[in-house]
Protein backbone atom coordinates (compact mmCIF):
# COMPACT_ATOMS: atom_id res chain seq x y z
CA UNK A 1 0.00 0.00 0.00
CA UNK A 2 1.75 3.67 -0.88
CA UNK A 3 2.43 5.55 1.90
CA UNK A 4 0.22 8.51 1.03
CA UNK A 5 -3.19 5.52 1.42
CA UNK A 6 -2.14 4.29 5.05
CA UNK A 7 -3.58 5.65 7.25
CA UNK A 8 -1.82 8.01 9.71
CA UNK A 9 -0.71 6.82 13.02
CA UNK A 10 -0.66 10.62 14.36
CA UNK A 11 -1.89 13.56 12.92
CA UNK A 12 -1.53 17.36 14.93
CA UNK A 13 -3.23 20.23 14.08
CA UNK A 14 -2.90 23.70 14.55
CA UNK A 15 -1.51 23.13 18.13
CA UNK A 16 -1.33 25.61 20.11
CA UNK A 17 -0.26 26.26 24.22
CA UNK A 18 0.19 29.53 25.78
CA UNK A 19 1.51 29.86 29.56
CA UNK A 20 0.29 33.30 29.81
CA UNK A 21 1.12 35.93 27.65
CA UNK A 22 3.77 33.42 25.84
CA UNK A 23 2.94 31.31 23.01
CA UNK A 24 4.92 27.94 23.79
CA UNK A 25 2.95 26.37 20.76
CA UNK A 26 1.82 28.37 17.81
CA UNK A 27 -0.04 26.42 15.42
CA UNK A 28 2.08 23.42 15.23
CA UNK A 29 1.01 20.62 12.31
CA UNK A 30 2.68 17.61 11.68
CA UNK A 31 2.03 14.04 10.39
CA UNK A 32 3.57 10.83 11.73
CA UNK A 33 3.34 7.67 9.36
CA UNK A 34 3.16 4.04 10.65
CA UNK A 35 5.92 2.22 10.78
CA UNK A 36 8.78 5.12 10.60
CA UNK A 37 10.96 7.18 12.88
CA UNK A 38 10.36 10.89 13.14
CA UNK A 39 12.50 13.23 14.35
CA UNK A 40 11.33 17.01 16.43
CA UNK A 41 14.35 19.22 16.24
CA UNK A 42 15.15 22.95 16.88
CA UNK A 43 16.75 25.35 19.64
CA UNK A 44 16.05 25.19 23.32
CA UNK A 45 12.76 26.65 23.63
CA UNK A 46 11.04 26.03 20.11
CA UNK A 47 8.32 23.85 21.75
CA UNK A 48 9.30 20.85 20.88
CA UNK A 49 8.82 18.86 24.76
CA UNK A 50 5.69 20.88 25.27
CA UNK A 51 4.70 19.10 21.57
CA UNK A 52 5.27 15.85 23.35
CA UNK A 53 3.45 16.35 26.75
CA UNK A 54 0.36 17.92 24.81
CA UNK A 55 0.14 14.88 22.71
CA UNK A 56 0.80 13.08 25.34
CA UNK A 57 -2.13 14.79 27.92
CA UNK A 58 0.47 16.50 30.55
CA UNK A 59 -0.78 19.35 28.95
CA UNK A 60 -3.53 21.01 27.50
CA UNK A 61 -3.47 22.56 24.40
CA UNK A 62 -5.56 26.25 24.12
CA UNK A 63 -6.65 24.92 20.78
CA UNK A 64 -5.75 22.45 18.42
CA UNK A 65 -6.35 18.93 17.30
CA UNK A 66 -4.30 15.62 17.88
CA UNK A 67 -5.66 12.22 16.55
CA UNK A 68 -3.91 8.64 17.04
CA UNK A 69 -5.14 6.74 13.61
CA UNK A 70 -7.99 8.83 13.53
CA UNK A 71 -9.28 8.69 16.69
CA UNK A 72 -9.31 11.95 19.10
CA UNK A 73 -7.03 12.32 21.54
CA UNK A 74 -6.79 16.34 22.64
CA UNK A 75 -8.49 16.71 26.30
CA UNK A 76 -7.66 12.88 27.26
CA UNK A 77 -5.60 11.65 30.54
CA UNK A 78 -2.36 10.61 30.33
CA UNK A 79 -3.45 6.94 31.25
CA UNK A 80 -6.07 7.10 28.66
CA UNK A 81 -3.43 8.29 26.01
CA UNK A 82 -1.28 5.20 27.56
CA UNK A 83 -4.35 2.84 27.25
CA UNK A 84 -4.61 3.32 23.94
CA UNK A 85 -0.63 2.64 22.64
CA UNK A 86 1.05 5.19 23.32
CA UNK A 87 3.84 5.20 25.57
CA UNK A 88 6.53 8.10 26.24
CA UNK A 89 9.89 8.40 27.84
CA UNK A 90 11.28 11.50 29.15
CA UNK A 91 14.12 13.37 29.69
CA UNK A 92 15.49 12.51 32.92
CA UNK A 93 16.08 9.14 34.03
CA UNK A 94 12.57 7.32 35.75
CA UNK A 95 13.45 4.12 37.15
CA UNK A 96 12.69 2.97 40.13
CA UNK A 97 16.46 2.88 41.71
CA UNK A 98 15.82 0.78 44.56
CA UNK A 99 14.32 -2.10 42.40
CA UNK A 100 16.10 -4.33 40.33
CA UNK A 101 16.47 -4.11 36.73
CA UNK A 102 14.37 -7.32 36.56
CA UNK A 103 11.44 -5.64 38.59
CA UNK A 104 11.72 -2.13 37.18
CA UNK A 105 10.08 -4.20 33.90
CA UNK A 106 7.94 -6.39 35.82
CA UNK A 107 6.43 -3.48 36.73
CA UNK A 108 5.58 -2.27 33.49
CA UNK A 109 4.46 -6.03 32.29
CA UNK A 110 2.14 -5.78 35.57
CA UNK A 111 0.03 -2.89 34.01
CA UNK A 112 -1.21 -5.77 31.21
CA UNK A 113 -1.77 -8.85 33.15
CA UNK A 114 -4.76 -10.09 34.07
CA UNK A 115 -4.17 -11.52 37.60
CA UNK A 116 -6.87 -9.09 39.32
CA UNK A 117 -8.92 -9.98 42.67
CA UNK A 118 -10.38 -13.35 41.74
CA UNK A 119 -7.50 -14.92 41.39
CA UNK A 120 -6.52 -13.79 45.30
CA UNK A 121 -10.16 -15.47 45.91
CA UNK A 122 -9.70 -18.93 43.99
CA UNK A 123 -6.07 -18.96 44.47
CA UNK A 124 -2.89 -18.37 43.61
CA UNK A 125 -2.24 -21.27 40.75
CA UNK A 126 -2.90 -18.65 38.35
CA UNK A 127 -1.64 -15.73 39.47
CA UNK A 128 1.84 -17.51 40.26
CA UNK A 129 1.64 -18.52 36.50
CA UNK A 130 1.17 -15.08 35.08
CA UNK A 131 4.10 -14.07 37.57
CA UNK A 132 6.04 -17.28 35.44
CA UNK A 133 5.12 -15.59 32.40
CA UNK A 134 5.84 -12.15 32.97
CA UNK A 135 8.99 -12.88 33.97
CA UNK A 136 9.74 -14.96 31.29
CA UNK A 137 8.74 -11.59 29.02
CA UNK A 138 10.62 -9.66 31.02
CA UNK A 139 13.78 -11.44 30.18
CA UNK A 140 13.07 -11.03 26.50
CA UNK A 141 12.63 -7.39 26.87
CA UNK A 142 15.87 -7.38 28.46
CA UNK A 143 17.66 -9.10 26.09
CA UNK A 144 16.21 -6.97 23.49
CA UNK A 145 17.34 -3.80 24.70
CA UNK A 146 20.54 -5.58 25.95
CA UNK A 147 20.65 -5.28 29.10
CA UNK A 148 20.03 -9.41 30.03
CA UNK A 149 23.56 -9.55 31.58
CA UNK A 150 22.00 -7.02 34.80
CA UNK A 151 18.79 -8.34 35.58
CA UNK A 152 19.35 -8.70 38.57
CA UNK A 153 21.39 -5.74 39.68
CA UNK A 154 20.09 -3.06 41.22
CA UNK A 155 18.81 0.04 38.82
CA UNK A 156 20.42 2.80 40.90
CA UNK A 157 23.85 1.13 40.54
CA UNK A 158 24.04 0.63 36.98
CA UNK A 159 25.59 3.54 34.71
CA UNK A 160 23.91 6.55 33.45
CA UNK A 161 23.83 4.90 30.03
CA UNK A 162 22.03 1.60 31.22
CA UNK A 163 19.45 3.32 33.30
CA UNK A 164 18.43 4.87 30.27
CA UNK A 165 17.80 1.43 28.98
CA UNK A 166 16.08 0.46 31.96
CA UNK A 167 13.25 3.36 31.45
CA UNK A 168 13.31 2.26 27.05
CA UNK A 169 12.82 -1.18 28.42
CA UNK A 170 9.96 -0.79 31.22
CA UNK A 171 8.69 1.58 28.27
CA UNK A 172 8.52 -1.20 25.60
CA UNK A 173 7.12 -3.74 28.31
CA UNK A 174 3.55 -1.56 27.67
CA UNK A 175 3.83 -3.03 24.19
CA UNK A 176 3.23 0.73 22.29
CA UNK A 177 2.34 1.43 19.25
CA UNK A 178 3.40 4.93 18.92
CA UNK A 179 6.70 5.20 21.79
CA UNK A 180 7.32 8.87 21.79
CA UNK A 181 11.11 9.08 23.01
CA UNK A 182 12.58 12.54 24.80
CA UNK A 183 16.26 12.97 24.43
CA UNK A 184 16.87 9.42 24.64
CA UNK A 185 20.68 10.23 23.92
CA UNK A 186 21.04 12.94 26.15
CA UNK A 187 24.01 12.09 28.94
CA UNK A 188 25.36 8.97 26.88
CA UNK A 189 28.58 8.91 25.26
CA UNK A 190 29.51 8.08 21.93
CA UNK A 191 29.02 4.30 22.23
CA UNK A 192 26.21 4.32 23.95
CA UNK A 193 24.26 6.86 21.45
CA UNK A 194 25.68 4.16 19.05
CA UNK A 195 23.86 1.52 20.80
CA UNK A 196 20.81 3.08 21.08
CA UNK A 197 20.38 4.48 17.54
CA UNK A 198 20.70 1.12 16.72
CA UNK A 199 17.90 0.11 19.09
CA UNK A 200 15.74 2.50 17.79
CA UNK A 201 15.89 1.16 14.59
CA UNK A 202 15.21 -2.24 15.78
CA UNK A 203 12.23 -1.01 17.57
CA UNK A 204 10.90 0.45 14.36
CA UNK A 205 11.51 -2.86 12.58
CA UNK A 206 9.15 -4.80 15.38
CA UNK A 207 6.54 -2.58 13.51
CA UNK A 208 6.51 0.50 16.22
CA UNK A 209 6.20 3.68 15.15
CA UNK A 210 8.39 6.46 16.87
CA UNK A 211 8.48 9.66 17.62
CA UNK A 212 11.43 11.61 19.59
CA UNK A 213 13.13 14.66 20.30
CA UNK A 214 16.54 14.67 20.62
CA UNK A 215 19.45 17.00 20.45
CA UNK A 216 22.40 15.11 18.90
CA UNK A 217 21.64 15.95 15.50
CA UNK A 218 24.44 13.04 14.29
CA UNK A 219 22.29 10.98 15.70
CA UNK A 220 19.11 12.51 14.35
CA UNK A 221 20.10 12.33 10.83
CA UNK A 222 21.77 8.48 11.29
CA UNK A 223 18.37 6.84 12.08
CA UNK A 224 15.19 9.45 11.22
CA UNK A 225 12.81 8.44 8.22
CA UNK A 226 11.01 12.16 8.45
CA UNK A 227 12.88 15.48 10.50
CA UNK A 228 10.35 17.97 11.40
CA UNK A 229 12.52 21.42 12.51
CA UNK A 230 10.54 23.80 15.32
CA UNK A 231 11.55 27.28 16.14
CA UNK A 232 9.93 30.22 18.26
CA UNK A 233 6.42 26.83 19.04
CA UNK A 234 6.30 26.71 14.86
CA UNK A 235 7.24 24.14 12.45
CA UNK A 236 9.51 25.42 10.16
CA UNK A 237 10.76 22.70 7.95
CA UNK A 238 9.86 18.73 7.94
CA UNK A 239 11.05 16.08 5.35
CA UNK A 240 13.75 13.66 4.79
CA UNK A 241 17.13 14.17 6.95
CA UNK A 242 19.29 15.27 3.56
CA UNK A 243 16.43 17.72 2.56
CA UNK A 244 16.34 18.96 6.09
CA UNK A 245 20.50 19.35 6.26
CA UNK A 246 19.99 21.47 2.83
CA UNK A 247 17.27 23.66 4.15
CA UNK A 248 18.30 27.39 4.52
CA UNK A 249 15.62 27.96 7.27
CA UNK A 250 16.88 25.28 9.26
CA UNK A 251 20.55 26.37 9.15
CA UNK A 252 19.78 29.77 10.02
CA UNK A 253 17.28 28.75 13.01
CA UNK A 254 19.43 25.76 13.72
CA UNK A 255 22.17 23.85 12.48
CA UNK A 256 23.97 26.65 10.91
CA UNK A 257 24.04 28.39 14.57
CA UNK A 258 24.62 25.23 16.70
CA UNK A 259 26.74 22.74 14.80
CA UNK A 260 26.05 19.19 15.94
CA UNK A 261 24.01 20.02 19.28
CA UNK A 262 21.36 22.36 20.60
Amino acid sequence: MARAERALTLSVRDLAVRFGGVAALAGVSFDVHPGTITSVIGPNGAGKTTAFNAITGYLRPTRGRIEYVGVPLTGLRPSAIAARGIVRTFQRTSVFPSLSVTDNVMIGLHLRGSAGVLDVLLGWRRRAAEESRLAHDADGILEFVGLGHRRGEVASELPYGEQRLVELAVALAARPRLLLLDEPGAGMTTAEKAAVSSLIRRIRDQSTTVLLVEHDMRMVMSISDTVIVMNHGRVIAEGAPAAIQAHPDVIRAYLGSAGDHD
